[in-house]
């Protein structure tokens, strides 16, 4: 294609990374064209060089990359064509924003939270454009209209924290968009927002592309995502693209080993099932507990969170009833402000609750002595969302897993503990030597193994997972995930698996339960609830989920589209 009518055309890009152990190639001879009004989706795993080819478009490689090869991307009105390997400092900041414009990652980081969403927006219109601060400003209102903020007159003065996620990474979409870029470059912009808010993300994406002829580059490890929203697909491995299809083509037909792996790895509702049977049942899993004996039973639970200067509290959950067996592993789902982190920390005893019974291995928490609850920590593991927030920095991993033995006195001192701690490792499938490492050292995938080790340090009759592996590369994702799987089977620890991917619950739990606005509006077997969902919320949050089948997606859509 002439690059005249593409957006943009790389040609045999090369990128490599001075370290202090030499040079580093992260990408090598990549090429790739985007055409006008086209979604290219680049998938791979973590390291696979898919972000940095992304970001070489905008030229926001740092000083340590040297850059080889050829990316040529058109302006807006199409009557210049632009190197951007070759272009300095000024020639770059006049294409970033009115040529193309990046949506990043995590909005909360892209946001500046002293200043007002639309002072930042109306930031980038006056950088480009002679524009009064009443006149940009009126045009960030009408951005924020067109991607879907409510009443954006006033929220326009709101700060980034006044805003939901979903709706921070619709401002983030609005600040790319406000000088009409002619291509998007959206680096996993639903990577941690729950289905529906991310079903309503990939709708404002498409209407840019079939409204406005946006170009979007998508990178996204999510191939339901994927199938949702790319015109075509290129699959990046260790630097190189090993395969480029029409996406429809490649998902019905994959050619590179490498594709058929990442494709298999996805987790599809219903999968469960087939794990299921190799289980055993869960009374017969219990080991701490006596039969008939739940590990978790609350009963008209309530937890209130006061109000501050003089407003009215909030009511994060609202008389929940549930239980958990020895053995057994529920599988808690809803969106973000649900209540389902809110009733892990309750159940930890880090969260007071407000009214009604929880009790948790036997303990009322309703007005709990931590002093008398403290010997029971020993037997609730945790494992966080972001092990990369949850370890200390300053502490190797094998001293970070032996925290909780030589907390509880199990071991007078990590070194002591170094045994126990090996044995861990190598449990959930780390070379012992990763010990010495420190968090920054080991991926994503292995630090959550790291945190799974040290929630099982102590041995724990309950298991908490929140949300821990919603940031995963599908084929990282699904290893863990079946890791979970086989220690839980072996240890026959019960677990509370905190999620909003029902497919991921699907493949874990005995029993589902869905929370919706603080209360739980379903729960059941896990074929019962996905199969048969007795609530408009449940059937709305199955719909929302993408598959990584674009046939099948679309027909998905549109009965999303037909709940409302």
């Amino acid at each position: 294609m002439n690059p005249a009518e593409s957006v943009v055309e790389i040609d045999d890009l090369s990128v490599s990374f001075a370290t202090d152990h030499g040079a580093v190639k992260a990408v090598d001879g990549v090429s790739l064209r985007v055409a006008r009004g086209e979604v290219l989706a680049i998938v791979g795993e973590s390291g696979s060089g898919k972000t940095v080819t992304a970001k070489s478009i905008l030229g926001l490689l740092p000083e340590t990359a040297t850059t080889g090869g050829a990316v040529l991307l058109s302006s807006r009105s199409g009557d210049a064509v632009n190197d951007v390997v070759a272009l300095d400092g000024a020639r770059l900041r006049a294409v970033r924003g009115s040529d193309v414009a990046m949506v990043f990652q995590e909005p909360s980081s892209a946001l500046n939270p002293v200043f007002t969403v639309g002072w930042q927006i109306a930031e980038g219109l006056r950088a480009h454009r002679r524009l009064s601060r009443a006149e940009a400003k009126r045009e960030a209102v009408e951005i924020l209209r067109t991607v879907g903020i409510p009443d954006p007159e006033v929220r326009v003065n709101h700060y980034p924290h006044q805003f939901s996620g979903g709706q921070k990474q619709r401002v983030v979409i609005a600040a790319a968009l406000v000088l009409g870029p002619g291509l998007i470059v959206a680096d996993e912009p639903t990577t941690a927002l729950d289905v529906t808010v991310q079903a309503e993300i990939l709708d404002l994406l498409r209407r840019l592309r079939d409204e406005f002829g946006t170009a979007i580059v998508l990178i996204t490890h999510n191939m339901g995502v994927v199938a949702d929203l790319a015109d075509r697909v290129a699959v990046m491995f260790q630097g190189e693209v090993v395969e480029q299809a029409e996406a429809h083509a490649l998902f019905a037909h994959p050619q590179h080993d490498y594709t058929k792996r990442l494709l298999a790895a996805v987790p599809r509702l219903g999968a469960g099932r087939l794990v299921a049977h190799d289980r055993v049942a869960p009374d017969a899993r219990g080991r701490a507990e006596p039969a008939g004996r739940p590990v978790v039973e609350a009963s008209g639970l309530v937890i209130d969170y006061p109000g501050r200067l003089g407003r009215r509290g909030f009511r994060a959950v609202d008389e929940v009833s549930f239980r958990i067996g020895a053995g057994e592993v529920l599988g808690l789902v809803g969106e973000s402000g649900s209540g389902k982190t809110t009733i892990g920390r309750a159940i930890g005893g880090l969260t007071r609750i407000t009214g009604g019974s929880l009790r948790v291995l036997g303990h009322e928490m309703l007005g709990f002595s931590e002093r008398r609850f403290k010997p029971a920590r020993a037997d609730i593991g945790f494992v966080f969302q972001d092990p990369a927030a949850s370890f200390n920095p300053l502490l190797t991993i094998a001293e970070a897993v032996a925290e909780p033995l030589v907390i509880h006195g199990r071991a007078a001192s990590p070194a002591a503990a170094r045994p126990r701690v090996d044995e861990l490792l190598e449990a959930v499938q780390l070379p012992k030597g990763y010990g010495d490492r420190y968090p920054h050292e080991l991926s994503g995938g292995q630090r959550q193994r790291a945190s799974l080790a040290r929630g099982l340090a102590l041995d724990p009759t309950l298991l908490i997972a929140d949300e821990p592996t919603s940031a995963l590369d599908v084929s990282v994702q699904a290893r863990v995930l079946e890791l979970f799987a086989e220690l839980q089977h072996d240890l026959g620890f019960a677990a509370l698996f905190i999620s909003h991917d029902l497919a991921v619950v699907d493949l874990l739990a005995d029993r589902i339960a869905v929370l919706h606005r603080g209360r739980l509006v379903e729960e059941g077997p896990g074929a019962e609830v996905l199969e048969r969902p007795r609530h408009e919320y449940t059937r709305r949050l199955i719909a929302s989920l993408p598959v990584p089948d674009p046939v099948e997606q679309a027909q998905r859509r549109a009965a999303l589209a037909a709940l409302g």
